[in-house]
């Protein structure tokens, strides 16, 4: 029998107490080994149960988890999930948080419709198994007087680049953008991430690019120089249109137990992007991507995996590579660049004549 993690709640709510420590002792990979209301209160437990594991809510009276956790993480380095409420400010602290140190983050269930919600439930354990299953990644600085561009890709060309990433992607994709020029083709991303928490990622993105990043929440036309996360809850498809490609936000089930779903968007692109485009799938818990990435590659797009070591869960990626998907494994450091090669490559066979045919 594999060892169970073990999991300490923190969170000023006794009913969320008590319900996470019911509900989530009801899987058998999970122990619930402590519980407390507040830091202060939790600092003795941590120290006595050594958890493998930590629930940390944001809002709390003493010491609220946003200022606990740089704490946590110096002291006593452990994989943290978040909870947090559904408010745009709750949303903002949630994504303050990932930069923080928290690996993942969740809603914060009000009241007692929590009972009900085992959906939420099974969200809040795969998420605790994905932290108990990450690690310190291991990126190295790409030098900051070095800014990586490129020339001649215009605004008429039809390529697409799309990018899946779950557990430790948050991160990633801000390394990511902070690296790439702003002239790029159109770029989609499907970060696993809850509803309302994607608008404040997408912001939060932008601020950081030269691409111009949003959040898709309805249908955009996809244009040079734009990058669109797809909106939490809702799957990310691209369309084609007379002049180009446009991104959709629909409804539908989870695949690989997500919504959105990196399977879904990137089968989409492989069918009406093919040839025309560039995948990436980057660190991230579960199988999601893999066979989608499978389906680009084989209709004939440059794919790219992010490398074990630079990975907080070398799941995603791992899979695609396993089944053939990804046509180079590489550091999160060497991704840029890659990127960009694969863009003036593209760009270059497009501007190919065609063979004359008889």
């Amino acid at each position: 029998m594999s060892k169970k993690i073990k999991v300490m709640v923190i969170d000023d709510s006794m009913l969320i107490r008590q319900v996470l420590t019911k509900e989530l002792s009801k899987f058998p990979e999970i122990e619930i080994i402590a519980q407390a209301s507040n830091p202060i209160e939790a600092k003795p437990l941590i120290l006595k149960h050594k958890p493998d594991v930590i629930t940390l809510d944001i809002e709390m009276p003493k010491m609220d988890g946003l200022t606990f956790l740089p704490i946590l993480q110096k002291f006593y380095p452990v994989p943290v999930v978040m909870l947090s409420t559904l408010t745009e400010q709750g949303s903002k602290a949630a994504i303050e948080a990932l930069r923080k140190g928290a690996v993942e983050v969740m809603h914060k269930p009000a009241g007692g419709s929590f009972l009900a919600l085992n959906r939420v439930i099974d969200e809040i354990a795969f998420k605790i198994k994905a932290a108990a299953a990450s690690k310190k990644a291991v990126i190295k600085p790409i030098k900051t007087d070095r800014k990586i561009s490129f020339t001649g890709v215009s605004s008429s060309n039809k390529l697409v680049i799309a990018i899946g990433a779950s557990t430790g992607g948050t991160e990633a994709l801000r390394f990511l953008f902070k690296h790439l020029p702003g002239n790029l083709p159109p770029i989609v991303i499907t970060q696993h991430m809850p509803e309302s928490f994607t608008a404040s990622f997408a912001n939060s993105l932008n601020d950081n690019s030269e691409v111009t990043v949003a959040e898709c929440t309805d249908s955009f036309d996809l244009r040079p120089g734009i990058a669109l996360v797809a909106r939490g809850g809702k799957h990310m498809i691209v369309k084609k249109r007379p002049l180009g490609y446009q991104s959709l936000a629909v409804a539908g089930e989870p695949v690989c137990h997500q919504c959105p779903s990196v399977d879904v968007m990137f089968d989409s692109v492989a069918k009406v992007v093919g040839q025309n485009s560039i995948g990436v799938i980057l660190t991230g818990m579960g199988a999601d991507g893999a066979r989608g990435m499978l389906a680009m590659r084989n209709a004939g797009a440059f794919t790219i995996a992010q490398d074990e070591k630079s990975c907080v869960v070398f799941g995603m990626p791992k899979e695609a590579i396993a089944l053939g998907g990804a046509m180079h494994t590489l550091p999160l450091e060497k991704i840029p660049d890659a990127i960009i090669s694969a863009v003036k490559l593209k760009s270059k066979s497009q501007r190919q004549p065609a063979l004359a045919t008889k």
